[in-house]
């Protein structure tokens, strides 16, 4: 039975970084000002302490659910919104869903495992086919916030992705989908040539072959096919993975592409003939791309991803590289 939410009272101590004073002890939070507004030095909030109180990883601190001093005057969405995100929980909110554009031919889809990925791929495509419009569809399987994202963040800034639409669950992007088929096939009314599709930040795990954030890729590459995308898997590999079931291929790309209900092109690094037998075997298209690390590392944008650098795990970003260069090749 899942628990009841363990929230406390605050007061916000510093703005930036963002630190809560919770029963005399500092603490890092997030807080989602898309949703909440902006926080200020001695507001009084209320926080969302699990994670931290778990001492997890990725997820590790508070999460603002209140701001008690100015968060009580919000305004709602304005103009024709009418559908509710996050529908009947505290955080429901109003938006305006992409879907209500008008239906576009279908565009090319890369599918992504992990937020990791998106930066490289992003990257890649931009090498490979300058001035190539793609968007970002933020999916389930890791953080649903869109804010909370600084790689989307980084990209917008440098041109590298034409939008970012949150699908539900995922919620707060500069779009709002109510379904991930819904956002791909409205890619042509925002103006987008190719789609990547992905989780946002962390990735959820339970240590089984199917209780995992990664599945949100099944699930991607089912709804890109329904309309007739082309679509690419970008699989998660790994050089140096403390975890023997992600080294080589993870278990969660094996999982998806066995489960696939039709068969998807698959992009790998073209020096890993170990990692393209084990895929030959399979229904699905094999591509080996080239992949340009020494490019992607002088490019400032993230080498570093669940605590790994790029020189310490190359095939970890290896892997996005390829899948962002076959996506250029196929939308061009």
């Amino acid at each position: 039975m899942s628990g009841r939410l363990k929230l406390r009272r605050g007061t916000v101590v510093s703005a930036d970084p963002l630190l809560v004073e919770v029963e005399g002890e500092r603490r890092p939070a997030w807080a989602d000002e898309v949703l909440l507004g902006p926080m200020r030095e001695g507001d009084e909030v209320v926080v969302n302490v699990e994670a931290l109180d778990l001492n997890l990883g990725s997820g590790g601190f508070d999460i603002v659910h209140l701001n008690l001093t100015r968060g009580l005057s919000g305004g709602g969405a304005e103009g024709d919104a009418h559908v509710m995100k996050l529908n009947y929980t505290p955080l429901q909110h109003s938006i305006k869903p992409v879907e209500e554009g008008s239906r576009s031919a279908p565009r090319p889809v890369l599918v992504l495992p992990l937020h990791g990925h998106l930066a490289p791929a992003a990257w890649a495509v931009a090498q490979a086919s300058p001035g190539l419009r793609v968007g970002y569809v933020q999916t389930a399987g890791g953080a649903l916030p869109g804010s909370l994202s600084r790689d989307v963040k980084h990209l917008r800034e440098r041109d590298l992705l034409a939008g970012h639409v949150t699908a539900a669950p995922a919620f707060g992007g500069e779009g709002e989908a109510i379904s991930t088929v819904g956002a791909i096939e409205a890619a042509g009314s925002l103006d987008w040539d190719a789609v990547i599709v992905g989780p946002g930040p962390g990735i959820i795990g339970s240590n089984t072959e199917l209780g995992h954030g990664g599945m949100a890729a099944l699930e991607s590459a089912h709804a890109a096919l329904s309309v007739r995308c082309p679509t690419i898997i970008s699989p998660r590999l790994s050089s140096s993975d403390p975890r023997e079931r992600h080294r080589g291929l993870s278990h969660h790309t094996r999982t998806v592409l066995d489960l696939m209900l039709a068969p998807v092109d698959v992009a790998v690094p073209e020096n890993q003939p170990d990692i393209a037998r084990e895929l030959e075997t399979s229904e699905h298209r094999l591509h080996l791309t080239p992949v340009d690390l020494n490019g992607y590392a002088a490019s400032n944008l993230p080498t570093k991803s669940m605590g790994r650098s790029l020189a310490d795990d190359p095939l970890f970003f290896s892997a996005p590289l390829a899948a962002g260069t076959h996506l250029a090749r196929v939308a061009s």
